[in-house]
């Protein structure tokens, strides 16, 4: 029994899988913030190259991935899948676990797939600067990364608590050669309006997007940069899904269950939806996402129109969300503290294609040490949101008595995350504010 499967980097995909090439209806178009008509390819050109304007709307199943994408890819890619054999043990499921683990990349989690393609797409489009934001600084610092990687520059505004709890976080951002702000800052207007009203303010995903956002548009050399949520990020991350069928398929199984966490729906989505075509092509397969009962944007939030930032820059998009004022409690799976989610996964919940779940953040990281202790890798707290409800479903199957095929998303490792495994073992982790 093979412990992981690895591929040879020929395997790596040479194109990405999107998903809207085969919903059954199309997505409804983000609108304008000012006229609320659709927003036009000219809207977006302000802040985004017009290659990734395309892929955001295009119809074409399969989009080519650069060559010189493909060999930035080959420093970490293909990832390995695991046979979760240990802690099948644990729990004495019937249940097979399987696990593509992201944490391999060198900023340590899945979201280098995508910056690696928006700062070539970027680079070719004659930009030299992006500004962005992050949470809690998977995403800054692989944009960083990728930055260095085509010669762009890049300016992080980080949400502050993150930016405070996660310092070496900051440190990969700046040993990358890029600059890292706490938001909200007072280089913009969002971020002086924000500590004008609250000098304290421990920031949030929607405030960082609005300094970036408007840092970017003020600047004609600067593009914007996400790191999740639109359409074109979730279709870089397909080389996970991609990469995990062949996996399975040589591992002779096929899941019966894929899971992944969302904050924006960039890891689920890129594992998730290269599965959900076989579902659209009728293969009985579960799709779960999972997220934080604190920040509950699927399981809590409202399916409308709603900006993508607090101060109102952004289109309007068509998601559950919280609502762009929402201000999440100071949890430590940063990445998922964000009040809306992607259009995209939005859709796929609202027709009943996928499950949503969530788990508060004290049984989140007890699935989290049971992980570490019997796989050996210590999960970031995003990741063990997936974790949880992976053991969930190996112990359910255990309870029916059959044998499920579970493959999740291990997308990122946990060992700049260690003062909230600090904070778990101290027993000074609540399932609302932590500071």
């Amino acid at each position: 029994m093979e412990r992981k499967i690895v591929l040879a980097e020929k395997d790596i995909p040479t194109h990405y899988y999107n998903l809207l090439a085969d919903l059954p209806t199309p997505l409804d178009p983000p609108l304008h913030p000012a006229t609320k008509q659709p927003v036009s390819p000219q809207d977006l050109a302000v802040i985004f190259p017009m290659e990734l304007i395309k892929q955001e709307v295009s119809s074409e199943r399969y989009i080519e991935i650069p060559e010189e994408v493909r060999k930035a890819y080959t420093k970490y890619r293909p990832t390995p899948l695991y046979r979760a054999l240990e802690l099948e043990k644990a729990l004495d499921t019937p249940a097979h676990i399987y696990y593509k683990y992201e944490g391999v990349s060198p900023a340590g989690s899945h979201k280098l797939n995508t910056a690696l393609a928006q700062a070539y797409y970027n680079k070719q489009a004659g930009i030299k600067r992006i500004a962005t934001e992050t949470g809690a600084g998977q995403w800054g610092s692989s944009l960083a990364l990728a930055c260095k990687e085509f010669g762009l520059q890049c300016k992080v505004y980080m949400v502050k608590v993150s930016y405070e709890q996660k310092p070496y976080r900051r440190s990969m951002i700046q040993a990358w050669g890029s600059e890292v702000v706490p938001s909200p800052s007072p280089d913009t207007k969002a971020g002086r309006d924000i500590l004008a009203k609250d000098p304290n303010s421990r920031g949030s995903l929607g405030i960082a997007i609005s300094e970036a956002v408007e840092d970017a548009a003020s600047r004609e050399d600067t593009n914007y940069s996400l790191g999740s949520v639109l359409n074109h990020v979730l279709l870089h991350q397909t080389v996970i899904g991609l990469e995990a069928k062949k996996q399975m398929e040589i591992a002779g199984e096929y899941p019966d269950i894929v899971i992944g966490c969302v904050g924006g729906g960039s890891n689920f989505g890129g594992l998730a939806l290269p599965f959900i075509k076989d579902k659209f092509d009728g293969k009985n397969i579960r799709a779960i996402a999972v997220e934080p009962t604190s920040c509950p944007s699927l399981t809590g939030g409202e399916y409308r129109y709603d900006f993508g930032d607090v101060a109102g820059l952004t289109p309007l998009l068509l998601m559950y969300t919280l609502g762009h004022d929402f201000m999440p409690p100071s949890i430590h799976a940063g990445g998922l503290r964000y009040h809306g989610m992607s259009p995209l996964v939005s859709k796929l919940y609202k027709e009943k294609y996928i499950e949503a779940q969530a788990y508060p953040q004290t049984e989140v990281f007890e699935a989290g040490v049971l992980f570490a202790r019997t796989e050996g890798i210590i999960p970031a707290p995003e990741s063990a949101h997936a974790i949880k409800a992976a053991i969930e479903e190996a112990r359910r199957a255990k309870v029916e008595g059959t044998k499920k095929i579970i493959l999740f998303n291990l997308s990122g490792h946990g060992l700049l995350d260690l003062s909230a495994y600090d904070a778990y073992f101290a027993g000074q982790l609540n399932n609302g504010n932590n500071k």
